[in-house]
């Protein structure tokens, strides 16, 4: 159950929305309130227009679940000391000036997840609540999908959609075996880098797996096509997924938030 005194934000790269506990409602115990961000504005300057109207002054604990970015570590080789110049080294952008390099221990995957929060950002956060929590977004996913693993002998690739971008990411011996973010602009994107990696990790079109969660573009269409070259392509149901939990029937809250608010990190 989320905790009264917490709220859960999500932060997207054009995207902000918000999950709070409901104490009226025993059958829907999430309160999941989108806010419309304003394109050509900061998304620090929009974080401070919506505490002004959405947020309640009373909760001043907060998980915030970032959909950025992010570089994975083995955690034999993380040196907390060396994460900026790690993260910058892969993501060389100008703009990293102005971020603050985070990270989070996956220990069931032997891996630590690197990535970053604008300064800015992190200024109003702090100024608006007491105790703050960095999540990167995909954390809860790789977690959860990675205890679906174990059922079953099949190999397994699972693909995640959300806003324009694809996470691909295979697991092995209680270790990432593959990962990776593409860009996705339509489903014939999807549709290539499906199969590409499918084909890298030489993965059986007979016997093996592809999950795809998410916001899956051109759902019909891209299963179909997917099982004209591989026989076992599922779409991961989150209803079942989370046994017909109530945070299963809002409308339009993402996968990543609800597998936190479901499963935890």
């Amino acid at each position: 159950m989320m905790d009264k005194r917490k709220i859960t934000l999500r932060i997207g790269r054009n995207s902000l929305s918000f999950a709070t506990f409901n104490s009226s409602d025993a059958t829907q115990p999430v309160i999941y309130e989108p806010y419309i961000v304003k394109a050509g504005i900061a998304m620090a300057v929009n974080l401070r227009e919506a505490f002004k109207n959405v947020v309640a002054s009373d909760l001043n604990h907060a998980d915030v679940l970032l959909d950025t970015p992010q570089m994975l570590v083995p955690i034999e080789q993380f040196d907390e000391d060396d994460i900026k110049t790690l993260f910058d080294y892969a993501f060389p952008a100008k703009e990293q000036v102005q971020h603050i390099v985070r990270y989070n221990v996956l220990p069931d995957l032997k891996t630590v997840c690197l990535f970053a929060v604008n300064k800015d950002l992190n200024s109003v956060l702090n100024d608006r609540f007491d105790h703050v929590q960095y999540i990167q977004s995909m954390t809860p996913v790789w977690h959860h999908l990675h205890q679906r693993s174990f059922t079953g002998p099949r190999n397994k690739l699972y693909a995640y959609f959300h806003g324009k971008h694809l996470d691909l990411f295979s697991f092995q011996q209680n270790r990432f075996k593959y990962c990776n973010s593409f860009e996705v602009s339509h489903a014939y994107d999807a549709l290539y880098f499906l199969l590409y990696v499918w084909k890298q990790l030489h993965l059986e079109n007979e016997h093996d797996e592809l999950h795809l969660a998410g916001d899956i573009p051109e759902q019909a269409w891209l299963i179909q096509e997917l099982k004209r070259y591989l026989q076992k392509a599922y779409v991961i149901n989150p209803v079942a997924d989370f046994q017909e939990s109530p945070v299963t029937k809002i409308v339009g809250m993402p996968y990543d938030l609800m597998t936190l608010l479901v499963k935890g990190r």
